[in-house]
């Protein structure tokens, strides 16, 4: 993995796993421990899920670089049908608490999302070949 991959995925962990404990506090509270662990649940979901598909791309992004744009669409739509198989799976399971587990990977989802585009933004990537790179053959 490159410094500005690793870096990048820090910068979306880190946010996210804080409002995955402020979400488990908040569910504690009002939820109880069924709540805690459904929200547990459900910021331990997004950071494998998000984790898992930022390392995939970057994987792809680097080895097969005219693929990336496909890669990326073919994984946001079979995350998004793994999630939703998930959570049909979840919401039968009577151990935690479904609404904590919806609010807290909720928030997670839009925290990561918005530290991954905070650090893309960030980054400085360069997307042309500088002259002085170039090797002459």
């Amino acid at each position: 993995m490159q410094s500005n991959d690793a870096r990048t995925l820090l910068y979306c962990v880190v946010p996210t796993t804080v409002v995955g404990g402020v979400g488990i506090a908040v569910s504690a509270a009002l939820a109880g421990g069924k709540g805690a662990l459904g929200a547990a649940f459900g910021a331990a979901l997004v950071l494998v899920f998000m984790g898992g598909g930022l390392v995939a791309l970057q994987r792809t992004a680097r080895s097969l670089p005219h693929l990336f744009q496909m890669m990326g669409l073919l994984l946001y739509t079979t995350q998004i049908l793994v999630l939703m198989i998930v959570l049909s799976i979840v919401k039968r399971v009577a151990v935690f608490d479904t609404k904590c587990t919806a609010f807290t990977l909720l928030a997670a989802t839009l925290v990561w999302m918005g530290a991954q585009v905070r650090a893309h933004m960030k980054s400085k990537i360069l997307y042309v070949e500088p002259e002085g790179a170039r090797t002459s053959s």
